[in-house]
């Protein structure tokens, strides 16, 4: 595959020089395009920092990260904000969904500022929402559904546009095992079928499961890696719990 993001000698402090925090310590990776891409670690380990810095959210303190030809660590803060709108999809731990508005219109409210074609925003927003299993609930306001299914449709506005780039920071957090199930397979599929680029932050193993490939984070550091190549989704999740076991890490197996 195509190589699509490249991480090199990234590093991340935060705090003055009296009480300095390493967050993240001199990482480098790459990411191919079409890749499912996990990060785990305990607490602390520095894996949402550096999720947020592949989202632009957050600044290197050193070190670049390349999509393709573009070295985000450059990009002003204009240019940085329409790479962001261009190219990536969010589904973080909070939903950020309105209140004022229908499950419906969060999920298609980027492409209603894009000025998007009346028909095709209609079309894609029914057949992401029926994807994810809250087509019932389209007319519904964010404070009369459950967390879950704010979740998901969290989920359904950030794939909407199909984004060259899905980060998703512990999206199956707020869902029963059933829901997290159907979102990860919803994630696997675009994987599969639509070549989507996903980097999702875990700390659950069998979210991790779903991933083709998986950097275990410590002390801001990469101390492990894990490809699943021809295991099956148990025998992955098998090889994630005994890497989890041997350092101790926290994790949830369901």
């Amino acid at each position: 595959m195509k190589e699509y993001i490249n991480v090199c000698e990234v590093e991340k402090y935060y705090g003055s020089e009296a009480g300095m925090t390493k967050a993240v310590d001199r990482v480098s990776f790459q990411v191919a395009e079409g890749e499912f891409m996990g990060v785990m670690g305990a607490s602390g380990s520095g894996k949402t920092t550096l999720l947020n810095m592949l989202s632009t959210i957050d600044r290197v303190t050193a070190g670049h990260i390349y999509y393709q030809d573009t070295d985000i660590t450059e990009l002003d803060p204009d240019k940085l904000s329409d790479f962001r709108k261009e190219n990536l999809g969010f589904v973080f731990q909070d939903y950020n969904l309105l209140d004022t508005l229908t499950i419906e219109e969060n999920i298609v409210l980027a492409m209603t500022l894009q000025n998007k074609n009346r028909k095709r925003i209609e079309e894609d927003g029914e057949e992401m929402m029926r994807m994810l299993g809250i087509w019932e609930i389209r007319n519904k306001f964010p404070y009369q559904v459950s967390g879950g299914q704010k979740q998901r449709c969290a989920c359904a506005r950030a794939l909407i546009n199909r984004p060259k780039l899905l980060l998703a920071d512990e999206p199956t957090g707020a869902l029963d095992s059933k829901a997290a199930g159907t979102l990860l397979e919803t994630f696997q599929k675009l994987n599969e079928t639509k070549k989507a680029t996903i980097f999702m932050v875990t700390h659950d193993a069998f979210s991790a499961s779903y991933c083709s490939r998986i950097l275990f984070l410590k002390d801001g550091r990469i101390f492990h890696e894990l490809i699943r190549g021809n295991k099956s989704r148990r025998e992955f999740l098998n090889a994630i719990l005994d890497v989890l076991s041997l350092t101790g890490g926290e994790y949830d197996a369901r």
